[in-house]
């Protein structure tokens, strides 16, 4: 049976929802996810036989990291049930802690926008973008690893792990171009 002191809460501590500081390994978790995504949208927007449109394409991978962000912070707000007391800001915090999702997109976004700025080709910007993704996937999931106090060879095979997801991306994007 719960003991009465289970349901107080301490002094200075946060009612339950509310994030006041989101630890690296829940920023990892919101990168790996917007590499991914990226990776993904930019290789199916990357066109084959149409007139290449990398602005229009920056814009979507923008605004899906960000609906994909909002979705994910609220839907863990309706997952931890926010307390009543503060429910509007845990929910808005819950929604905001998910910028990492949004700021690894940008990289893609940067890359696309350097094709619109004429720097490159669409198709350049669009094989630079699944790449970096790529190798970045290995650099967060490596890192994540050292974080949790894995060795250098049990990190790295982690980060090849993570890798494998944009090479899959990759493949993928080219078989069906």
């Amino acid at each position: 049976m719960p003991d009465h002191a289970d349901h107080v809460r301490r002094e200075g501590a946060a009612p339950r929802g509310v994030l006041r500081h989101r630890p690296p390994e829940q920023w990892m978790f919101s990168g790996i996810y917007g590499l991914v995504l990226a990776s993904a949208m930019v290789a199916a927007l990357d066109p084959s036989g149409e007139e290449a449109d990398p602005g229009q394409d920056a814009l979507w991978v923008v605004l899906t990291a960000l609906a994909s962000s909002a979705a994910h912070g609220y839907a863990h707000v309706i997952a931890q049930r926010a307390s009543v007391v503060g429910a509007a800001t845990s929910r808005l915090r819950s929604v905001l802690a998910e910028w990492p999702l949004v700021a690894a997109v940008l990289p893609t976004v940067g890359m696309l926008l350097a094709a619109v700025a004429g720097w490159w080709a669409e198709s350049t910007a669009v094989d630079s973008a699944l790449l970096f993704n790529t190798v970045a996937l290995f650099g967060l999931g490596t890192s994540a690893a050292r974080s949790a106090g894995h060795g250098w060879p049990s990190s790295c095979r982690a980060g090849g792990l993570d890798m494998l997801i944009g090479l899959m991306i990759i493949i993928a994007n080219s078989l069906i171009h």
